[in-house]
């Protein structure tokens, strides 16, 4: 039987190469009063003002915010030098003022549609010609309607066009009908005339704009095919949030996201100009987006930003059982780069200074004319930021780089300093020859040591049933799985014991960047022997481990007192009382 087990796991570990786990920390319980996170953010300050002292961002404006699932953490604020003197606008730029966020709306229009799904009032599953009954029937164009669920078109895999009265060179600034740009001259005849067809967009789009349009039209790829852009997506899937709420798609997301998250300041209605940010010509402020509202129509600020940001940090795994809805759902154009509902998410190996660990940046962007935007939600280390920019868009990269990198950095080493002083140490049981040590730092909690019933654990054979690589360097950690023992009171957190394959420098084989997560172990009497129960007490110190599979309860010893040492107060349980050494 053991010669059985021993090849099942040798197989697995010859299959794959697992380095640090990329979920190897508990999201942080920030104090933005911290000196690790003041530290960071006064340099963010200060890099961000010296950059932006540059004459060529004279007439760029704009707002950061930096918020946790609990509290925003900080945020920066920066008013243009050329001001548009014509339309005054907020005299001072601050975390209240008003932008366009385009694309970032899509994520509203989703969310909409989860919580109808969870409601019961729709089927992510089903074909939008269901709820979309002008889509059945004759049509001029291809697209296969009962074949596009309302799934595919909110993870951009429905194969539609992108566009339906917008990015037509007909419309340009420019006369393209010459021999300069190599293109014939064409009639207007037949287009429609509203959006940017129209004079300085003055007419919006309705939906028998949309639905007439895209029934005339044809597939980029086949349903679920391949992922591509659309805005035309999230303009249907608002028509059909429309007709199962029977209301406008706009008081919907009013009624359903703005009120209830307290997001007083966002409106899909042109504010006053005293509110909002309002760039240089040329701007999209004044533009009704009519029945585009779903792509890219609402006004807010980087405060209710982080407000709604709260609540995916919070509520992502919960809005409906269908799915967790930062995930991702296809493949974009390289290893990097993903596709969720509506996500653009980013992954890369190359943040941290000390370790390869990959980060997941779950983001969305979005543009308009003279307004840039994007929010980033870190799951991994519960972050939520917001970055707002009105004016030309070329600071907009050097932004995105130097705050969620920075925000990234700063987040890891207080996670790392958090969990040294609240899970870290020396664990005994009495009684018995058994101990184990815990030390944290840039790989996760890493055992350092580990003595069970007077055998050396690390040493033992033991640890080929938890993943042990051949002939490679490794080491054990614990990965929390942010589960209870007790649920209820959020007690008894449930980590599980991991191998990771320590990286090495030089040649490697091309398929040892292959790992499929195996968190689960094998078992002994019933109970996996990876599994480990940390209990805390009220200091939020863990004072017991319990190593499930073992049948073992291990309790922490300090050599000092964890109150001088980390300026924290400790609170001892009568039936845990702190062991000195």
């Amino acid at each position: 039987m053991f010669s059985v087990l021993y090849g099942v796991t040798f197989v697995a570990s010859v299959a794959a190469t697992c380095y640090e786990p990329s979920f190897g920390l508990p999201p942080p319980g920030y104090d933005r009063d911290h000196p690790v996170l003041k530290d960071a953010f006064t340099h963010l300050h200060d890099i961000l003002t010296i950059a932006l002292g540059d004459p060529k961002y004279n007439s760029t404006s704009i707002s950061v915010e930096v918020t946790s699932s609990k509290e925003s953490l900080w945020e920066f604020h920066h008013t243009a030098r050329e001001r548009n003197a014509s339309r005054p606008d907020i005299p001072h730029v601050n975390g209240s003022a008003l932008y366009r966020i385009a694309s970032i709306t899509k994520t509203f229009t989703v969310l909409g549609l989860l919580q109808q799904h969870a409601a019961g009032n729709l089927n992510l599953d089903g074909p939008v010609d269901k709820y979309i009954g002008e889509l059945k029937g004759p049509q001029n164009g291809t697209i296969p309607w009962k074949d596009i669920t309302l799934r595919s078109l909110a993870s951009q895999l429905s194969g539609i066009p992108r566009e339906f009265a917008q990015s037509d060179l007909i419309n340009g600034d420019v006369d393209l009908a010459t021999e300069e740009y190599g293109l014939p001259p064409i009639s207007r005849e037949g287009l429609i005339t509203c959006d940017e067809y129209s004079e300085d967009y003055q007419k919006p789009c309705t939906a028998n704009d949309l639905i007439r349009s895209v029934k005339a039209d044809h597939p980029i790829f086949a349903p679920n095919q391949q992922s591509t852009y659309s805005n035309v997506a999230f303009e249907l899937i608002a028509l059909v949030i429309a007709n199962v709420t029977n209301q406008t798609y706009e008081s919907y997301i009013d009624d359903a996201i703005f009120k209830p998250l307290e997001m007083t300041k966002s409106t899909f209605s042109r504010p006053e100009d005293s509110a909002g940010v309002i760039p240089l010509w040329p701007h999209y402020w004044d533009v009704d987006e009519g029945v585009q509202n779903p792509t890219g129509g609402i006004y807010t600020s980087t405060n209710d930003l982080s407000k709604y940001l709260r609540y995916i940090l919070t509520h992502c795994n919960g809005i409906t059982h269908a799915l967790n809805w930062l995930h991702p759902v296809s493949n974009s154009k390289d290893q990097h780069s993903f596709y969720g509902m509506p996500w653009e998410i980013f992954q890369t190996d190359r943040v941290l200074s000390n370790s390869q660990r990959t980060i997941r940046f779950v983001t969305k962007g979005g543009g308009l004319p003279s307004y840039f935007t994007l929010i980033i939600v870190i799951p991994q280390y519960d972050l939520g930021i917001s970055l707002l920019l009105a004016g030309p868009p070329d600071f907009l990269a050097t932004l995105r780089e130097t705050v969620s990198i920075g925000v990234v950095r700063a987040a890891e080493e207080f996670a790392i300093a958090e969990l040294q002083q609240s899970h870290a140490g020396r664990y005994i049981a009495a009684g018995l020859n058994s101990s184990l040590i815990l030390n944290a730092d840039y790989r996760g909690l890493v055992v350092q040591k580990w003595i069970s019933n007077s055998t050396d654990v690390l040493q033992s054979d033991i640890i080929h049933y938890m993943g042990k690589p051949k002939d490679k360097s490794w080491y054990l950690l614990l990965v929390p799985t942010l589960l209870y023992r007790d649920e209820e009171n959020q007690k008894g957190e449930i980590w599980r014991m991991h191998v990771a394959t320590e990286r090495y420098k030089g040649e490697r084989d091309v398929w040892d960047d292959f790992c499929s997560t195996d968190i689960d172990g094998v078992l002994y009497g019933g109970i996996p022997i990876n599994e480990v129960v940390l209990w805390k007490g009220s200091s939020g110190l863990v004072y017991d481990i319990e190593l499930a599979g073992f049948r073992a309860n291990l309790t922490r010893i300090f050599s000092h007192s964890p109150a001088a040492s980390n300026n924290v107060d400790i609170e001892h349980d009568e039936d845990h009382e702190q062991m000195e050494l």
